[in-house]
């Protein structure tokens, strides 16, 4: 009901032209291909869990990237926040605002811009000047690497070079190698290949932080 209503309000209004499906990947996907739309708005305000959500933006961002998504959020935390504009979202929109600052959100992100209020900037900044963290552990859950080498295995497993991890974690080259030599020996693995799959397999991703250099 309130989509339908929020459709509705959209189609009064003379600069947009509105189409509507449920939010589901394969018919938002279906009704992309035959439509001309250039912002899709998905409303989350009414869930708790956006991790679904969050899914559909990654999807739709990586087959449909000219598209601008704007989310409808009732409920919002920093790691929302973050993973949302990380999957793909160009927009947060809080759905008690005003429907007039709604209309101008969306054609602020059809021109090419970023809707988001100031706490939501300060998380992204947050979130772009701190390092990841892997937590890395064992079938009996017990944690494997020190907080820097969690760090490391973060790194590797988005895809920077040994330079690029040394810049991000002010290391020299030749210490990231070492610490990777750890990893390799702790993990039973020999290649970065296999540092990756293991991440994607044994690890869960944590706030983001500097690790505290006495845990090394």
């Amino acid at each position: 009901m309130q989509c339908q209503l929020l459709a509705s309000a959209l189609r009064r209004r003379p600069e947009f032209r509105v189409a509507s499906c449920n939010l589901d990947g394969d018919a938002i996907l279906r009704s992309l291909a035959a439509s001309e739309i250039g912002v899709a708005v998905l409303n989350t305000d009414h869930r708790s869990d956006h991790a679904a959500e969050l899914a559909i933006v990654r999807r739709l961002h990586l087959t449909r990237p000219e598209i601008a998504t704007i989310l409808l959020l009732g409920n919002y935390d920093r790691e929302v926040v973050v993973d949302a504009f990380r999957a793909g979202a160009k927009g947060l929109f809080q759905a008690e605002h005003p429907f007039r600052l709604l209309c101008k959100c969306i054609q602020s992100v059809a021109r090419g811009q970023v809707w988001a209020n100031s706490e939501q900037l300060q998380y992204l900044i947050e979130g772009l000047s701190a390092v990841p963290t892997l937590r890395v552990v064992s079938a009996q859950g017990a944690k494997l690497l020190t907080a820097r080498e969690e760090q490391v295995v973060a790194l590797v497993a988005d895809g920077l070079s040994n330079r690029g991890i040394s810049r991000e974690l002010n290391l020299s080259e030749n210490t990231v190698k070492k610490y990777l030599f750890r990893i390799f020996e702790k993990l039973g693995i020999s290649t970065r290949v296999e540092l990756v799959l293991y991440a994607v397999n044994h690890a869960r991703r944590c706030e983001a932080g500097w690790a505290d250099s006495n845990s090394c």
